[in-house]
């Protein structure tokens, strides 16, 4: 029987009572609350962290009637959950939840009243007449009152703070204040200690980058340590065991074997990996959204990412796919201040449009990369429309695109060399003047194939070196070797030299060698020719 699955649902409580799947991770949960006290974890958006957040609340409300096995009103049998077997003794906390994670808020005066408003709730719930506006005081006084009445002290969750300074990052005046409004309103979670039983804030963006929380210094930041990396998203033993009826499911839907449909979504929602022990990591949103729809799509890039990594992408220097795919960095640019987006790989990295592929000890040296193919493809594309100014509602109108399909589909080599020559003229001049080279000029075009979604690698592997760009297409093999200010046979001769078609001699799909000139003055291909 297909089951429900909790699409947009961040209600531990209404995942339980209405019979949706819930992964259980209450073992980090009950790990986490019984070793230590305040805790910070950065994730990208969509992977669980207002769930994680919801499920704390019930946890610390004492609901133990959530984490038994019962069954709903539907008929639906939910399993008994791990922290019901503890030791746990379920005791009632106040809990003071503070939720950013609205896309309303956008100015000043909207954040304020958020803070007011949740204070206020909490006021009125236990009988407290505030004596002041200021938030510190009253959250002072919250902590203070509750602790006394109730004897049990004071538990806080706090869910995407860097939210609103997310959106207004470029506009000084506004991040300032408020960075002012949060160190104002969080920092009797050090001050006053002695009323906390246990603190949690979620975001994107580590708090070292957003300087909210220099005087609460006292967190545990749970982000990248291994013991913690599964404690959001489905991880590759959850998914493969249990979800193991869904795969299939999914797979008969689509006509093909299990194996086949594991391969796919291992491929397009697989590859993120929070920690240095590097366990895979699967994006709950894709995975729940396929299993829902019965098919596969890009759903956590379309849900909302692509505007929002437009408007990262004009602020950061120009780029290209190979400029953060594959790149080295120490572990210090994880708390470089997020002022700006002028250091490109940090904000990518907890945005969730890179993730670690490997992790040298002896070195000390990350290596970042896209996670699978939903995000290459997907960041690839905003890149595109970036670098043309277009939409994903009128991208099917580039002459470019166009080209590209008709050359998929009847091997019109020079039509699509045409279309190359029209974008590169209208490249802005600005993405030119920094990377005059050989190297800026086939990764921008590796940049254009990757967002068509081709199958295309860039610095393809030979005997004796690397090509530059080579291009899989159903009726045949473009290997394509790029001169700047030289000519066509010499880029034709660096093939045959090199041997860069031998690779795909067995392939059976006929090999086109592509010799391409740039020309530094016309800012163009000025030559091009086949083998």
């Amino acid at each position: 029987m297909k089951r429900k699955y909790p699409v947009g649902i961040q209600s531990f409580e209404s995942i339980r009572m209405d019979g949706y799947l819930y992964v259980d991770k209450t073992p980090l949960i009950y790990k986490m609350i019984t070793e230590g006290k305040p805790y910070f974890l950065s994730r990208p958006r969509r992977f669980g962290k207002s769930l994680l957040v919801s499920t704390l609340a019930a946890v610390f409300e004492g609901r133990r009637e959530l984490f038994e096995a019962f069954t709903t009103e539907q008929g639906i049998e939910q399993p008994q959950l791990f922290i019901a077997t503890t030791d746990w003794k379920w005791e009632k906390y106040p809990v003071l939840r503070f939720d950013f994670s609205t896309g309303d808020l956008v100015t000043i005066e909207q954040l304020d009243t958020l803070i007011d408003e949740t204070l206020k709730g909490y006021e009125e719930q236990y009988g407290i007449t505030p004596s002041t506006k200021d938030a510190n005081v009253r959250m002072v006084n919250l902590m203070r009152k509750l602790h006394k009445e109730t004897g049990k002290r004071v538990v806080v969750l706090v869910d995407e703070y860097d939210n609103f300074i997310l959106h207004a990052i470029g506009d000084a005046e506004k991040v300032a204040a408020a960075r002012q409004r949060f160190q104002n309103v969080f920092s009797p979670l050090k001050a006053e200690d002695d009323h906390l039983q246990f603190a949690f804030i979620t975001g994107i963006s580590k708090f070292s980058q957003m300087g909210v929380f220099s005087k609460l210094n006292n967190l545990m930041n749970i982000s990248m340590l291994d013991d913690y990396a599964t404690i959001c998203g489905l991880s590759e033993q959850e998914f493969t065991t249990q979800l193991s009826p869904d795969i299939a499911i999914l797979a008969e839907r689509n006509g093909t074997t299990y194996d086949d449909m594991l391969a796919q979504m291992k491929a397009r929602y697989d590859g993120y990996h929070f920690s240095e022990a590097m366990e895979d990591m699967y994006n709950p949103f894709s995975l729940f959204n396929a299993f829902v729809s019965g098919k596969l799509s890009d759903y956590w890039f379309a849900s909302g990412t692509s505007g929002a990594l437009i408007d990262m992408l004009s602020q950061m220097p120009p780029l290209t796919i190979e400029d953060v795919d594959g790149v080295e960095c120490e572990v210090d640019a994880f708390d470089e201040s997020f002022n700006s987006f002028q250091a490109p790989l940090p904000a990518l990295y907890q945005s969730g449009y890179l993730t670690i592929k490997d992790y040298s000890r002896e070195d000390e040296l990350y290596t970042l990369g896209f996670p699978n193919q939903e995000v290459r493809t997907g960041f690839a594309g905003s890149l595109y429309r970036y670098i043309t100014n277009t939409t994903p509602d009128n991208r099917d109108r580039s002459a470019l695109f166009k080209a590209y399909k008709v050359f998929r589909r009847t091997d019109d080599l020079p039509a699509f060399i045409e279309a190359i020559k029209t974008f590169y003229a209208g490249v802005p001049y600005q993405w030119e003047k920094d990377n005059k080279n050989e190297h800026y000029y086939h990764a921008l075009l590796y940049t254009l194939l990757t967002a068509f979604g081709a199958d295309v690698r860039a610095e393809d592997p030979g005997a004796k070196g690397c090509s530059d760009i080579t291009l899989l297409m159903p009726k045949g093999i473009y290997i394509m070797e790029i001169k700047y200010n030289d000519t066509v046979d010499a880029a034709l001769d660096q093939i045959n030299r090199k041997g860069y078609a031998d690779k795909y001699a067995l392939d059976g799909r006929p090999v086109t060698k592509v010799g391409i000139a740039f020309s530094s003055e016309e800012r163009n291909i000025t030559d091009w020719k086949v083998l």
